[in-house]
């Protein structure tokens, strides 16, 4: 039986377990406790008090992946010394499958559950314990009963002497310290926990808490200009979106030369290294990640795919529309910054002109549909190989994409009275929370938004590999693609390639370049071209001895056997989806501009 949280009923639950019901009063909760006897051995210990509502067996399992990171984690991996209890009398425990175990309670109201963690992934996804600090993610480290009710989680940490604070989304129990509760194990997975000695800064918009939280090394950090800056975005998300859903928020930053992000629903954490606020273009990509875990707050959080909700912690979760959860949210962090001030318009539009650059650009968008791409992510997005942008698209930049000229589309269809955020406030209104929508639940609010009936363009756009077309939306906000001038195109094999310890290594071949055509291979060494040799970090500069239209020979290394390959060269790809003002752009095509980078 996989798990299924129901929606509360008041204070009378049923509870199922191994197929036997049990009426209870108000759910006792599962009371865990952290402890960190050795933190630099990358272990935290827990210990978990379960009712067991007088059964002689019970059931508990751990989750296998965790919300907004679709893949299989096999988190149980990390779990050791498993033993059980009913007071001072051990009971048996048995592991049932990868991720269950069986405790046999003697009827025993209460058992508790001890076990360890090993804690040294450094992923937003994981867990990651070490003298100076520990961050835990819900699923890889609470083990709960396998049962179909909403019952209470709480958490106390005992910290280690060298540690002062934990920093968590979790409602703190009243009177206690450091303890912390959850209403069901949806919010326990969905509430990363920081231990250490955080820095912290505070902003309060609309009599909401927002604590902006670093860990790590954050002595380069400028937390106060971060704040400043994150409290503009919540102002400008709240523009978009018409008021804040949440009763409080922690934006969690590690600072520990890594990268990554993972939306929650009253936080988000991330991942970042010690200077991401000194240099313009670190901390404008620092920004836009943050937006984008921000603006899940309500797109995937509350207005949800109906897939996405209540979840199956032990199997995959398949979802055509991730290009509206997460492509829809990549295209409003780059509005947000720019409404909020902290972009410019250029800035703006060179994010744009990125997104769409990745979609036009990728094989695969001819290949795949980009909500069977989302379909799909279990299996590919989260285990990319080379070959991957042959045969797919990514629904990061297409939903970004798709956004665009969805919302160019609503605007130009009400004269400007409606936009895209018209759109999602009113799929807001309808299918946030428990209700979440389907594919053309969505297609309709859209339509209603722009007053005519979209169902056949997004069939276009989103399900089918046609390619998508942007002359409604540059006309409309008189926009064009920059011109370039492919007559001075440099010379092109196509694919690419990696320094391995001074050997010149083919790491990728796309379809539609001279380099596939002529039968290069991953993992192929580039010795030498016209049999002079190719140093590893020398390949464009011999390339610009060349011209579109030459034929060379290249020699290279195929598991050790040296061969040549004749290859000729095209035109390098020119840049040729960068967004620019229309020289003769009129007044009122600026003012649609405007109007969407201002959020009017």
């Amino acid at each position: 039986m996989t798990r299924r949280i129901l929606l509360a009923l008041a204070c009378v639950c049923t509870v199922v377990t191994s197929g036997v019901a049990v009426r209870a009063q108000a759910l006792d909760p599962i009371r865990y406790t952290l402890r960190f006897p050795a933190p630099h051995t990358h272990y935290v210990e827990v210990e978990a008090a379960i009712p067991t509502a007088g059964r002689a067996e019970i059931e508990v399992y751990m989750a296998t992946w965790t919300p907004g990171s679709y893949l299989i984690r096999e988190y149980e991996r990390h779990v050791e010394a498993v033993t059980a209890s009913a007071g001072t009398r051990a009971v048996n425990v048995v592991k049932s499958t990868k991720n269950r175990w069986k405790i046999t309670t003697g009827g025993a109201p209460n058992v508790t559950l001890r076990y360890k963690v090993y804690s040294r992934e450094m992923t937003v996804r994981n867990n990651w314990v070490e003298s100076a600090f520990a961050m835990l993610n819900g699923a890889p480290t609470f083990i709960t009963l396998v049962e179909r009710a909403a019952r209470p989680h709480e958490v106390r940490v005992e910290l280690p002497a060298a540690w002062k604070r934990v920093e968590t989304a979790l409602e703190p129990v009243s009177g206690s310290t450091n303890t912390f509760r959850a209403p069901d194990f949806d919010t326990i997975v969905d509430s990363p926990i920081i231990i250490g000695n955080p820095v912290t800064r505070e902003f309060t918009v609309d009599g909401k808490k927002h604590t902006v939280v670093f860990e790590g090394d954050a002595s380069l950090i400028d937390a106060d200009r971060v704040a400043a800056d994150v409290q503009k975005i919540v102002m400008a998300a709240k523009g978009v979106m018409g008021s804040l859903p949440y009763p409080h928020y922690h934006f969690m930053t590690m600072v520990t030369e890594s990268s990554g992000a993972l939306e929650h629903k009253n936080s988000y954490l991330g991942m970042t290294n010690r200077f991401a606020t000194r240099t313009r273009n670190a901390y404008l990509g620092f920004l836009g990640t943050l937006s984008h875990e921000y603006f899940h707050n309500w797109n995937v959080k509350r207005l949800r795919p109906v897939e996405l909700g209540p979840f199956d912690y032990e199997n995959e979760n398949y979802v055509k529309t991730l290009w509206v959860a997460e492509g829809f949210t990549d295209y409003y962090a780059d509005i947000l910054n720019k409404r909020a001030g902290i972009e410019t318009k250029d800035e703006y539009l060179n994010a744009l002109s990125n997104q769409i650059e990745q979609v036009q650009t990728i094989p695969g968008r001819l290949v795949t549909p980009v909500n069977m791409a989302s379909f799909d992510t279990w299996i590919k997005q989260y285990r990319p190989d080379e070959n991957l942008a042959n045969i797919s698209i990514n629904y990061y930049p297409k939903g970004a994409v798709i956004a665009f000229l969805l919302d160019a589309k609503i605007r130009k269809a009400t004269n400007g009275a409606r936009s895209l955020d018209t759109g999602m406030q009113w799929a807001m209104q309808r299918y946030a929370g428990d209700k979440g929508y389907t594919p053309d639940q969505f297609y309709a609010v859209m339509s209603e938004a722009a007053g005519t009936d979209l169902k056949g363009w997004f069939a276009k756009t989103a399900e089918s590999t046609d390619e998508l077309e942007y002359t409604e939306a540059l006309e409309y906000f008189g926009l064009r693609f920059h011109p370039v001038d492919m007559r001075n195109a440099r010379a092109y094999i196509g694919g690419g390639t990696r320094n391995d310890a001074g050997r010149l290594i083919i790491t990728s071949v796309r379809r539609g370049t001279p380099g596939i055509d002529a039968g290069l291979n991953v993992d192929d060494e580039i010795i030498a071209i016209d049999d002079v040799r190719v140093r590893a970090d020398g390949l464009a500069a011999r390339l610009d001895q060349y011209k579109p239209g030459d034929k060379i020979a290249v020699t290279v290394a195929r598991r050790d056997r040296l061969m040549q390959i004749d290859v000729t060269l095209g035109p390098e790809p020119g840049r040729t989806w960068r967004l620019e003002a229309l020289p003769n752009a009129t007044a009122e095509q600026t003012a649609h501009l405007n109007a969407l980078i201002e959020g009017k």
